[in-house]
């Protein structure tokens, strides 16, 4: 079965998922500053992140297996929540990071809903 690459949809999602960002990095306490301060590192890892969280939900959306990308979100969410509890994150920062991804993938999925209803795919 062939995917096809709708890099519209990955962008949108991804963008808008990426404008929470600054909620989950205050939630964590960290304090942008200046530019020259910034989490360089952070900001990239979370920006390939969701692109690559945006482009799985593409292909499940595809595929018509959204079903398998709620399941996956969910057990890495829990999974992430779990190293915040190793990590001993107060319980603020574990929720906002667990929220953050729920509210992702709640983001991306409806952005592929309306893509694929305006375009008219199936």
């Amino acid at each position: 079965m062939g995917v096809s690459y709708r890099g519209d949809y990955y962008i949108l999602s991804g963008g808008l998922a990426l404008v929470l960002t600054d909620a989950v990095w205050q939630g964590q306490g960290v304090e942008l500053g200046k530019a020259s301060e910034m989490p360089v590192a952070a900001m990239g890892a979370q920006i390939v992140g969701l692109f690559l969280m945006s482009w799985f939900v593409g292909v499940t959306a595809v595929s018509s297996a959204l079903f398998t990308v709620i399941l996956a979100t969910i057990a890495f969410t829990v999974l992430a929540y779990s190293s915040g509890l190793f990590g001993k994150k107060s319980s603020y920062a574990r929720n906002v990071d667990a929220g953050y991804w729920i509210v992702c993938l709640i983001i991306m999925v409806l952005c592929q809903g309306v893509g694929r209803s305006l375009t008219g795919a199936s």
